[in-house]
């Protein structure tokens, strides 16, 4: 199976916040390390950005201040999904104004679309708004699941659609994408403990929460076994696994946020529902941290 463009390690993007505003400063910067550390691409506005906490017009500047500080120097992925399509189609056409070089579609959460219902989402944006879209498929989230027969209709249907991330750690899952969908449909993992297999059945990279503590060490893993060197894969695979199991320790993005703060010296900010790490996690997470020398 082909890569196409979106292949390698993308990082979700945390969003750093400061009295109660995106920090503009800090998440350049950080956007600025992340690609001097070989980041594959970039996704803002996706669940580990807190988009769901977001106004319209902060999702819009999140985005834009992303595209902006990449520069074209590697793909963007900006989150635009919705449950409702009518809100998805102008999140779209946003992200295709300001520059960003494809759209990441959520199924939609809490109302349960059928089947049919996600077929016909996903061909209702493309026919309002064309760029590239990724697909993307979390039932732990969002109440439904996309099986791959429809993501297989959707990608010969409808041209925009070039991929998928898929999260729901199923490799059975993963593997009757691969077979069903077109030749070149890109399936990137949304899961940091699977990736290796995940590319190994024939996935081409990850959508990765562990990338923004680690960029480099995942962007490698997703190299090495792209090139088949699984010596090299399996090792980076296990180097990163207690970061992974460190980034899950409660929901996402608590931990990962916590992590980058600490690592990046600021100031920590959640908006409810989302709550500060309980104490005998942010001791783990400190140590797993100091142990795999994050912290400097």
């Amino acid at each position: 199976m082909t890569t196409g463009r979106f292949h390698g390690a993308f990082t979700a993007l945390v969003t750093p916040f400061k009295n109660g505003k995106i920090d503009e400063e800090a998440y350049r910067e950080f956007i600025e390390w992340q690609i001097e550390q070989g980041i594959d691409g970039l996704v803002p506005c996706g669940t580990t950005g807190e988009s769901a906490t977001m106004t319209h017009d902060e999702h819009e500047a999140a985005i834009r201040i992303c595209v902006e500080q990449v520069n074209k120097r590697v793909p963007v992925i900006a989150g635009a999904g919705s449950n409702n399509t009518r809100e998805a189609i102008p999140l779209t056409q946003f992200a295709k104004n300001v520059g960003a070089d494809a759209a990441l579609h959520i199924t939609p959460y809490y109302n349960k679309p059928t089947q049919e219902g996600l077929y016909q989402h996903f061909k209702t944006i493309c026919s309002e708004v064309s760029m590239p879209v990724i697909l993307y498929n979390v039932p732990g989230r969002t109440g439904c699941n996309m099986l791959p027969p429809t993501v297989a209709r959707i990608a010969r249907d409808v041209p925009d659609v070039v991929g998928i991330k898929e999260a729901t750690a199923d490799l059975i899952h993963v593997s009757d994408l691969v077979e069903q969908c077109p030749e070149g449909f890109q399936i990137l993992s949304g899961d940091d403990f699977t990736v290796l297999p995940h590319i190994a059945v024939g996935g081409c990279g990850v959508i990765s929460v562990t990338a923004n503590v680690a960029p480099k060490l995942m962007a490698d893993l997703c190299k090495a076994t792209l090139a088949g060197d699984m010596d090299e894969a399996r090792r980076l695979h296990f180097k990163l696994m207690p970061i992974n199991r460190a980034m899950f320790l409660e929901t996402n993005p608590i931990p990962v946020k916590t992590a980058v703060c600490m690592m990046r010296g600021l100031d920590l900010e959640f908006r409810l529902p989302m709550v500060p790490l309980m104490p005998d996690n942010l001791e783990k997470l400190t140590k797993i941290l100091n142990d795999c020398d994050l912290l400097h």
